[in-house]
């Protein structure tokens, strides 16, 4: 069975999308901003933005039921690849233990909301 997962520790969809499904013990994220929850504004910056995607990229896996260390794949959006070592080294502090999760990394033309950076996962429970 699909379950929907929606949290208020996370930002709303932006458009006709959940921000994950579950199907059996797996949990499909779609892409997080570094949206404030609260406010729906982006905070300045590449370091701020990327903090932000992988806080609410946790609270999202957390409301599944999962967590950061159950993440198998990520994909990382770039809006500028030569920000890749700080998203880098931010991500290292989220997802950067033993059990290291596959990751894809693109550039991309623009994102929602002008955003600088936006990460999807996919996790088991």
């Amino acid at each position: 069975m699909r379950k929907i997962v929606a949290t208020p520790k996370a930002p709303a969809a932006v458009g006709p999308y959940a921000q994950a499904n579950i199907f059996g013990n797996m949990v499909y994220t779609s892409g997080q901003l570094g949206l404030i929850p609260e406010t729906g504004a982006l905070p300045e910056g590449i370091e701020a933005q990327t903090r932000q995607a992988l806080d609410n990229l946790k609270a999202v896996l957390e409301e599944a039921g999962s967590g950061m260390d159950k993440v198998l794949k990520t994909t990382c959006f770039l809006a500028d690849m030569s920000d890749f070592a700080v998203v880098n080294g931010i991500y290292a502090e989220y997802l950067g233990g033993d059990q290291l999760p596959s990751r894809s990394a693109v550039e991309v033309a623009a994102l929602p909301k002008g955003g600088l950076f936006e990460i999807e996962a996919i996790a088991y429970i």
